[in-house]
């Protein structure tokens, strides 16, 4: 048998057979099961599988953590054995025995995370483009406009992407979400920065009220609140309106509704507390010495086993549609590395060759941008290397905090992440690296005992 044949035998083996298993799925390195009777589960056995670097439960999920492109191969096997794949009911199995913030995180992850992929690569034209401008090259009127096209046409049309995220997470249809959101940014309302700024809103005299409407380019939580209202609308309308006249009657009262809603009451609402919490995470980035960064640097990590990491997606939308740069991003690379780095030191610290590479197999992905393998397969399981890569992080985003790094996009850390700081600020994204690699590192080395 092949080895991905013989790791999907031998995970069934030790978690109680296929019948104990409700439905599977997996991500970018782990495989991701819902269990009838977690009693039934030998870890030990798991984590002596040759190719399995490390086990653990999170989301309501147990979570066996295979490597990438590997997990694939392992995932098709157990599909091959009868295994039941990504069906409708995993995520609902998920979502239902998960805590409410857990259930808040996976919600704004399944909205914002189909749309990073697009935000990646703005966030690439931006360093490209800043990369060449520093080289000394000028662009040409039509090249630069060309530019332009590429880096802020999915911000200017953030909200159409937010709200047809969200009325397709929510069961609605996603055309209509997309159209309701490019209502927000229609080209005859003013933006709402603008006007905030003293351009000139424009009114609606109702009932001897005269109410400013703006429109909402680059904003999140309008369209977010309004993909979710459109969305539990359509699907109530379609309960009662005829099944000859939905086609015509559900999207126009779904769209006139919802876009009257949006102007006039959630969007300066959603758009006021926007404002709120935007200032807020500027001002605590503000703080004297780098004080934020510390905290968030330090906390990054820590907040990614409680699997709520996903809420932070909606920040870095906001960071990037409002100000077009990313200083989040450049808190947290230096305790992703952090964590690779202490995953090395204990492989390094370690006589058993066997495991040795099974750790160093663990910190790889973490040089990627994925810490699981190297926070569940290695250092959790230890304590102290996990708790002297959360210093590690603490001190390089301190270090970014103090330095006002920031990145052109978001969605890739560490090495990738470097197409993000081509605008000019590599060596500062080197160093913050250095830093949070070089703190995990030596106090793991110094005072991790391989016994431990």
């Amino acid at each position: 048998m092949s080895k991905e044949q013989i790791v999907a035998t031998e995970i069934l083996k030790h978690i109680g057979g296929k019948e104990n298993i409700k439905s599977m799925e997996h991500c970018a390195t782990r495989l991701r099961l819902i269990l009838k009777d977690k009693s039934l589960i030998d870890e030990k056995a798991i984590e002596n599988i040759d190719g399995v670097k490390g086990q653990f439960f999170a989301a309501a999920q147990f979570q066996i953590i295979l490597g990438t492109g590997f997990v694939n191969k392992v995932y098709a096997e157990m599909k091959k054995l009868g295994v039941a794949g990504d069906g409708g009911s995993v995520k609902e199995d998920a979502y239902a025995e998960m805590s409410m913030p857990q259930k808040i995180s996976r919600t704004l992850g399944d909205i914002f995370v189909p749309i990073i992929p697009v935000l990646v690569a703005t966030g690439l034209f931006m360093g490209l483009r800043g990369l060449v401008t520093n080289l000394g090259v000028e662009l040409s009127p039509t090249l630069n406009i060309l530019s332009q096209v590429l880096t802020d046409t999915a911000f200017i049309f953030l909200p159409a992407l937010v709200a047809w995220s969200t009325v397709k997470k929510f069961g609605g249809t996603p055309v209509v979400g997309m159209v309701l959101g490019l209502m927000l940014v229609a080209p005859q309302l003013p933006n709402a920065w603008n006007v905030a700024g003293g351009a000139e809103p424009i009114y609606l005299d109702i009932l001897g009220l005269s109410l400013p409407i703006v429109g909402y380019q680059g904003s999140v939580l309008p369209a977010l609140a309004l993909g979710i209202i459109g969305a539990k609308l359509e699907k109530s309308l379609r309960k009662f309106v005829p099944d000859v006249l939905d086609l015509i009657i559900t999207p126009f009262l779904t769209l006139l509704i919802t876009m009257i809603l949006g102007l006039l009451i959630v969007g300066p609402i959603m758009h006021s507390l926007e404002e709120v919490i935007f200032t807020a995470f500027k001002s605590f980035l503000a703080l004297p010495l780098g004080i934020g960064g510390l905290i968030i640097g330090g906390i990054n990590q820590l907040i990614v086993v409680t699997g709520i990491h996903h809420i932070f997606n909606a920040l870095e939308v906001e960071l990037l549609a409002n100000t077009g740069v990313n200083p989040y991003n450049a808190i947290i690379t230096g305790a992703i590395a952090a964590q690779g780095a202490a995953t090395l030191a204990v492989a390094f610290k370690t006589r058993d060759k066997k495991k040795r590479t099974l750790y160093i197999s663990s910190a790889i992905p973490a040089f990627l941008g994925i810490t699981e393998p190297a926070i569940f397969g290695v250092n959790l399981r230890f304590l102290k290397p996990f708790a002297f890569a959360l210093v590690g992080g603490a001190a390089a985003g301190m270090f970014a905090a103090m330095l006002g790094l920031a990145g052109s996009g978001m969605g890739i850390t560490v090495i990738p992440g470097i197409l993000l700081y081509l605008n000019g600020n590599i060596m500062g994204y080197i160093l913050t690296h250095l830093i949070g690699i070089g703190v995990s590192f030596a106090l793991t080395y110094i005072f991790y005992k391989s016994e431990e």
